[in-house]
Order: structure tokens, then C-alpha cells, then sequence
């Protein structure tokens, strides 16, 4: 048997609830689309033919899961990756789909 220590179980949780975030194509599409970028609730719309009203239920999800950040500018609000850990995580994970 190894004798690597497990991570708290609380931790644990904390990562698969991370990981269901990603679970959902419409959040990818989002992240991927901002990953180089800030967007407009209504430019991500746009470009992903979707309603705002569902584009902004679905930032709302990531700003809480600290995925994406805003940037208020007047009165339009714009969206990027939280960081490049975001972005390294999408990356690691379409490499290892395309292996």
C-alpha cells in the first residue's frame, strides 16, 4: 500500500464541486471564450448564440466558484478568467482529451 497521505476529506468535496463546475459545456464555452479576453455579458452572448438572460445565470456560477472576475466599466460589466490557473486547467484538460 502507498503511503501518500490523502488531502482532508472537506478538501476533497471542495474539488469535486470545482470539477462539476467544469462539468457543464455552456460554463466551458463561457471560459474558453474569455480565457483571452474581457467580454460583455452581451458579446458572450452573441458569440455563443445564446440568450443573456442564460449567459449571465451561468457567470454568476463561476464568479461564486471564483473562476471569472469583473470589471465594471459605466454600466457594462466585463468578464475574464479569474487567473491563468483557470486557463491552465482547461488547457491540461483539452490536452489530455486530444492525446
Amino acid at each position: 500500500m502507498n503511503d501518500k497521505q490523502l488531502p482532508d476529506i472537506e478538501l476533497l468535496f471542495e474539488l469535486a464541486d470545482l470539477f462539476k463546475v467544469f462539468g457543464d459545456s455552456t460554463r466551458l464555452r463561457i471560459m474558453v471564450l474569455i480565457s483571452d479576453s474581457e467580454l460583455s455579458v452581451s458579446d458572450i452572448a452573441e458569440a455563443l448564440k445564446m440568450e443573456q438572460s442564460t449567459i449571465s445565470h451561468q457567470l454568476r456560477v463561476l464568479r461564486q466558484n471564483k473562476l471569472v472576475r469583473v470589471r465594471r466599466d459605466g454600466k457594462q460589466m466585463y468578464y475574464a478568467l479569474d487567473d491563468d490557473h483557470v486557463k491552465k486547467i482547461i488547457e491540461m484538460g483539452m490536452d489530455h482529451i486530444l492525446e
